[in-house]
């Protein structure tokens, strides 16, 4: 099967619209899976420098994205870094602009709150325009409608939107997602992948919950 898609091919197409972000990520505390791809018309490869903001790894948050996610143009993730002091009366960060500010307040970073990683799970679809800020946790399978700020944590096979986001829906009932988390099709080898490819796009969710039940027994 020497014609399935190369997990470590920048553009995977000949559009040059999407590209598996893995294979452009430089900063040591951002990670992407195989497959996953970051979709836009104009240089999607600049995913890192644009759509990662106020990263920085000595702050030591990381950014953690999963297999086979699908991540719409203008998509956001803020980092740490990007919120400001909020134990004191004030929030501006005089620290940063030098001179006897700097040297009459503690260092910038290490006043900032810490939210802790962004996780985006496995299989995971991210909307156009939509902010991810600091410390959330979407599941795996979970959709986030375009345009929505996530704030909280999102389960396993949840739909969320909005500002500030929240859950819409389950895509499933909870036996067919514990089938799924159970069996994590994206950890499966190429060639398994590809043998049930039309099992994962088969809209009969009866017919796939009986073949989940068989696989996972």
């Amino acid at each position: 099967m020497s014609n399935i898609p190369n997990p470590n091919d920048i553009f995977p197409n000949e559009y040059k619209t999407s590209c598996f972000i893995k294979n452009v990520i430089k900063a040591p505390n951002i990670t992407a899976g195989d497959y996953t791809y970051y979709d836009d018309a104009s240089h999607p490869e600049d995913f890192e420098k644009n759509n990662v903001l106020f990263n920085y790894p000595e702050f030591g948050d990381r950014l953690v994205i999963g297999k086979f996610c699908a991540i719409a143009s203008g998509t956001k993730f803020i980092m740490g870094p990007a919120n400001h002091r909020i134990s004191s009366v004030t929030t501006y960060p005089f620290h940063v602009f030098g001179g006897l500010w700097s040297e009459r307040t503690p260092d910038h970073l290490s006043q900032l709150p810490r939210k802790g990683d962004i996780v985006i799970g496995n299989d995971v679809w991210i909307g156009r325009e939509c902010t991810i800020m600091p410390g959330v946790t979407i599941g795996d399978g979970a959709i986030i409608a375009a345009y929505s700020v996530v704030v909280k944590d999102i389960p396993p096979y949840g739909v969320a939107g909005g500002n500030p986001a929240r859950l819409l829906k389950k895509r499933f009932d909870d036996e067919l997602t514990g089938l799924l988390l159970k069996w994590k099709w994206w950890d499966l080898k190429p060639e398994e992948l590809a043998g049930v490819l039309p099992l994962l796009c088969d809209p009969d969710l009866e017919k796939v919950r009986r073949m989940l039940k068989d696989k996972t027994e």
